[in-house]
C-alpha cells in the first residue's frame, strides 16, 4: 500500500503543557487506524492536526509537519482539505435542527460551487450513501429524532457522499448502545476507504482496526497490530491498572481485561481451602 499521510516530529505545547510530542507515523492507503490512550493524552488534538482544523497547524504552540500525498497539509485550501478528508466529530449540535437530506447534502459542498444546483447524479449519490447505511427510508426525517446509532449512520453517510480520500472520527461509539457500537464499527470496516479514528474502547478497538496507535501524555507509546500494542506490560503503564491479554474464542481478535489489585487478592483468598 502507498503512503497516504506522514506526520513528523509533531508537536504541540501551550503554557509549558505538552499536548503532542514528536509524533511520527505514516498512515498507508486503506488502512483502518484506531488511536488508543487515556483521557487527555492527546488523542483528539491529533486529529485536529491531521486535518489542520481551523488552520491550527499556522500557531507558533505547534511544531512539525503533516504531508498528504507529499504535499504539507498547510499548503492545502479547506475546500481541498474537505475533497481528501471526511470528518465525523463527537459535537454536531449546529446540524440538529436540519432534515437528514439536509445532512446529507452538506457532504455535496467540497464539490461544488457557490450558486451550483443538485443534480440527478447528487441526489443518486445521496440515495446511495443511505441505502449503503440502512437509512435511505429516512431521508426526510429530522436528524434531531433519529437514535444515537441512526445518526452516526447518518455522518458516516454524508462522508460517503462527500467522496474523500480519508474519514476521520473522533469516538465514534460514544454514547452508543453495545449493538450500535458493533454495528457503527463494522460499517465503517467495510468502507474500503482510509480510516483514522480515536477510539475508547480497547477491545472494540482491537477487532474492528488493523492498526493502533497509543497514546499517552502526548507522547506515541507503540504503533503496530492490536496484538503487539495491547500487551500487559504498555497498558499497565499507561492506564495504571494491571490487565491480560487474551484471544477472543469467536472472533480471534486480541482482547484485554483490566483488574484492581485488590480484587485479585479477594479472588485468591476466596479459591483458598480452608482450614481444618
Amino acid at each position: 500500500m502507498s503512503t497516504l499521510l506522514n506526520i513528523s516530529q509533531l508537536s504541540w505545547q501551550v503554557q509549558h503543557k505538552s499536548i503532542l510530542q514528536n509524533i511520527n507515523f505514516n498512515v498507508r492507503k486503506g488502512e483502518v487506524i484506531g488511536i488508543i490512550g487515556p483521557n487527555g493524552a492527546g488523542k483528539t488534538s491529533l486529529l485536529r492536526c491531521l486535518t489542520n482544523q481551523g488552520n491550527i497547524l499556522a500557531s507558533r504552540n505547534i511544531s512539525g509537519s503533516v504531508h498528504l500525498k507529499n504535499r504539507a497539509i498547510t499548503q492545502f485550501s479547506a475546500k481541498e482539505i474537505a475533497q481528501h478528508f471526511a470528518v465525523v466529530m463527537q459535537k454536531n449540535d449546529s446540524i440538529f435542527a436540519l432534515s437528514v437530506q439536509d445532512v446529507m447534502k452538506m457532504g455535496l459542498l467540497p464539490h461544488k460551487t457557490l450558486f451550483s444546483l443538485d443534480s440527478d447524479h447528487d441526489k443518486a449519490q445521496i440515495n446511495l450513501a443511505l441505502t449503503k447505511v440502512g437509512l435511505d427510508h429516512a431521508l426526510h426525517n429530522d436528524f434531531s429524532l433519529l437514535s444515537g446509532g441512526e445518526q452516526q449512520r447518518v455522518l458516516i453517510a454524508r462522508a460517503l457522499v462527500q467522496a474523500s480520500q480519508v474519514l476521520i472520527l473522533d469516538e465514534p461509539t460514544n454514547h452508543l448502545d453495545v449493538y450500535y457500537q458493533h454495528q457503527v464499527l463494522q460499517l465503517v470496516n467495510k468502507l474500503n476507504i482510509t480510516v483514522i479514528m480515536t477510539v475508547h474502547d480497547l477491545n472494540l478497538a482491537s477487532l474492528y482496526c488493523q492498526r493502533l496507535l497509543l497514546l499517552d501524555q502526548g507522547k506515541l507509546i507503540c504503533d503496530g497490530s492490536p496484538e503487539e500494542v495491547l500487551t500487559p506490560d504498555k497498558l499497565s503503564k499507561v492506564f495504571g491498572l494491571p490487565c491480560q491479554q487474551s484471544i477472543d474464542s469467536i472472533t480471534g481478535a486480541t482482547q484485554v481485561s483490566f483488574y484492581l489489585n485488590e480484587i485479585n487478592q479477594k479472588k485468591t483468598r476466596a479459591s483458598e481451602p480452608l482450614d481444618e
